[in-house]
């Protein structure tokens, strides 16, 4: 994601009626009227939607996918492909976002994903659905990334929580109808409509973004964009969850195999890790990254949403196995997860302009997600769809704080002219989480037993599961350490830079 940039006119190259009004453009601290923020703001939150309707739609039909195309133990690969390929851009559309605009960057995202989708709903194997999801990557990495940044660009750190009910809202829809949605297809139509029905979507999205967009005060700024940083980042993430995949299934760790995969992805990342140091402009802001809050604020968010996506990915899995239901029921159990993190998200959203230690509830929160993970490993024998779906429903609510409380924390300690790169950090380091949860989790749960258990119906020894949620629940108590020792300063009311220190 890139960060808010000062004002000035639009580039010659646009059309005059393109222009705002001089009173509406951000010159000298003067924002824009509150009308048209408004009217900015519902433009990307329908992009917003687009994106995080396909993080919640797909996870209901994966068995579904997996009976049809068959591999069942890389099922996980349809949303780890998405998550590698996003995270290895999102950093990139910032850049180019300070380049060529927020609205052509935005554009070509949702072209991307469109494309995309089709290739989706139309993939004849497991490989190809791979490798489209993988291409739906590349332009989902930007949507939501773009929308944020955007955000960041039109109201300052401690006014920004204010917008967070409108975000919790796109969310909120996205939690509820993309499980619901993606069962019902599954079950009674055909999982292809899990990726068809974001074209009507996307074409809404580009007619709503279109003029709003304009207006949007930009000033190009030159930067150098690092392909090759990205390429590692794919090349060493897909190779590390391909030894996890292959590891879980074959049960031989020391394989040569999967020590081979093990050693190349370390090569991979400590190539990356020379390029952070060598490259003008890495990928990484090796230098935003040395602030506190954002070094810490950012590891805890990885984790949650390591936690958070890889439950998702094996949630559906988990009650059509343990309760014997059809996907569209397994569904409102990953709905209960999902609105929980929405509610906590909204509640402490409204709640941090008002607080003076505006960091509790996220602490607290993720003590709560801990308390519920501790009591689903200990109750799977239970067979309970309820209170298992309750549960997860106390983990969705204590995990919900910790994203605006975070994404508040980041924009707010970092000068505005570091606001894009800190902002694309927090994305990128999201993303690589939740590639990992759900190779994690994914590898743990449905590559145990290959394809034998494939044929069989997805038949998965509870103790994988508690397992997987033990994986969980070390994840967030990783980002509840991290988030503890996540420096709290007072939420700045300008856009003026921030002073460094703690």
């Amino acid at each position: 994601m890139d960060g808010g940039l000062s004002s000035a006119a639009p580039p010659a190259s646009r059309p005059p009626r393109e222009t705002p009004p001089a009173a509406s453009v951000q010159t000298g601290g003067s924002p824009l009227p509150e009308a048209r923020k408004r009217q900015i703001v519902v433009g990307v939150l329908v992009a917003m939607l687009l994106a995080a309707l396909d993080q919640t739609i797909v996870a209901p039909a994966m068995t579904t996918i997996g009976q049809s195309l068959g591999h069942t133990e890389y099922l996980p690969w349809v949303i780890s492909a998405y998550f590698v390929t996003a995270t290895a851009v999102t950093p990139l559309y910032g850049k180019l976002a300070d380049i060529h605009g927020r609205r052509s960057m935005m554009f070509l995202a949702v072209a991307i994903f469109l494309i995309a989708s089709v290739l989706c709903a139309l993939a004849p194997s497991l490989w190809a659905l791979i490798a489209a999801r993988a291409l739906q990557g590349l332009g989902g990495g930007g949507l939501i990334a773009l929308a944020q940044t955007v955000m960041g660009d039109l109201v300052p750190p401690k006014q920004r929580a204010q917008y967070a009910a409108q975000i919790s809202a796109v969310w909120a829809t996205a939690s509820v109808l993309g499980p619901l949605v993606g069962g019902v297809f599954a079950q009674h139509m055909h999982w292809s409509l899990v990726f068809w029905i974001n074209l009507p979507l996307g074409v809404a999205a580009l007619v709503m973004m279109n003029a709003p967009l304009k207006d949007l005060p930009f000033r190009p700024h030159p930067h150098r964009l690092d392909a090759p940083g990205a390429a590692l980042v794919v090349l060493g993430t897909s190779i590390a969850m391909l030894a996890l995949s292959i590891g879980r299934q074959s049960g031989d760790w020391s394989s040569p195999t999967v020590l081979g995969l093990a050693a190349a992805s370390a090569a991979s990342w400590l190539l990356f890790g020379i390029r952070l140091k060598t490259f003008a402009e890495p990928l990484i802001p090796v230098e935003v990254l040395r602030d506190r809050v954002v070094l810490c604020g950012t590891v805890a968010v990885a984790m949650g949403m390591a936690s958070f996506v890889g439950l998702a990915a094996i949630a559906p899995v988990y009650f059509e196995v343990q309760n014997q239901v059809s996907p569209d029921v397994a569904a409102l159990g990953l709905i209960g997860m999902a609105a929980g993190s929405v509610s906590g998200a909204a509640i402490t959203g409204r709640s941090i302009p008002k607080l003076l230690h505006y960091r509790r509830p996220a602490v607290f929160g993720l003590a709560l997600s801990a308390g519920a993970l501790v009591a689903l490993a200990a109750t799977i024998e239970m067979r309970s769809f309820a209170l298992a779906d309750g549960l997860l429903f106390l983990y969705g609510l204590g995990l919900g704080p910790i994203f605006p409380t975070v994404t508040v924390s980041v924009q707010n300690a970092v000068a505005r002219r570091d606001l894009g790169a800190a902002t694309g950090l927090l994305a990128f380091l999201r993303s690589l989480g939740a590639a990992f949860g759900v190779a994690i989790l994914g590898a743990i749960v449905l590559g145990a037993g290959g394809e034998g258990a494939a044929n069989a119906g997805l038949a998965v020894d509870p103790a994988d599961f508690r397992l997987a949620f033990i994986a969980a629940l070390i994840a967030i108590l990783i980002g509840l350490g991290c988030l503890a020792a996540m420096p709290e300063r007072p939420l700045r009311d300008t856009m003026e830079p921030h002073v460094p220190g703690d």
